[in-house]
């Protein structure tokens, strides 16, 4: 990928992610167990993911697919790429 197709994208890093916003997962860069983890609680490409809750000291932040409520760390979340929605 270019720079220019970089920078022209619209994807963000899921730690980004304002709250009370939606995206969509587009790309994982996580390996091993923790890839595994957040592959079997449904976070996957595709998936609709929503900030809902920071904690007071700002890390970690709940996120809620697919109708569970997942808790990542700034670490783990920006490790991967979400597509905000629109509406």
């Amino acid at each position: 990928m270019t720079k220019d197709e970089f920078a022209a994208r619209s994807w963000i890093l899921l730690d980004e992610l304002p709250l009370g916003r939606r995206a969509i997962v587009r790309a994982i860069h996580l390996k091993g167990a923790e890839r595994r983890r957040l592959l079997d609680l449904g976070f996957t490409v595709g998936a609709q993911v929503e900030a809902v809750q920071r904690s007071p000291l700002g890390d970690p932040v709940a996120y809620r697919v697919r109708g569970s409520l997942l808790a990542l760390r700034a670490e783990q979340a920006s490790d991967i790429e979400v597509e905000p929605c629109t509406a």
